[in-house]
């Protein structure tokens, strides 16, 4: 790992996006909560959150984190579930990490509910959307690379 004890401890927050891509009848079927496994969209959200804080032990040199916050918020949009996670922590490095496996998880557990209804379920556009604190300052994704796959 690298050495993170000569940084200062700031508040640090990162944001970062997925998104389910996903068949009309699939869809469907999230809507209406018509999926033998249960509420694909508030499992994903608890699945997001738990991973969030196990973020260390799926990578392997990032720094465990004692995050403070860390929320995830799916959304249905015309194509399948636009997913954003946001981290928070008073560290003395980022949060980045912890924000793009909370998304990336809950796009897994998304699939994972609905694989019985279609396996063709993909995910795609993970990224980090934005992030504050720390030496290297303030990042924003440019909005022309802003990734927005479906709509309502």
């Amino acid at each position: 790992m690298v050495d993170v004890s000569a940084k200062a401890i700031t508040i640090r927050t990162a944001i970062a996006h997925a998104f389910v891509r996903m068949s009309p009848k699939v869809l469907r079927a999230v809507r209406r909560l018509k999926n033998p496994k249960g509420n694909p969209l508030e499992i994903a959200r608890i699945a997001g959150i738990a991973a969030a804080k196990r973020t260390a032990e799926w990578i392997p040199l990032c720094h465990p984190i004692p995050l403070t916050h860390i929320d995830v918020t799916p959304r249905l949009c015309k194509d399948g579930v636009e997913l954003q996670s946001r981290a928070t922590a008073t560290a003395q490095t980022g949060v980045e990490m912890e924000a793009l496996v909370a998304v990336t998880c809950a796009a897994l557990t998304v699939y994972d509910m609905c694989k019985a209804l279609d396996k063709g379920i993909e995910i795609a556009h993970i990224h980090l959307l934005e992030k504050t604190g720390g030496k290297s300052g303030d990042y924003l994704r440019p909005s022309g690379r802003k990734s927005r796959a479906g709509r309502k």
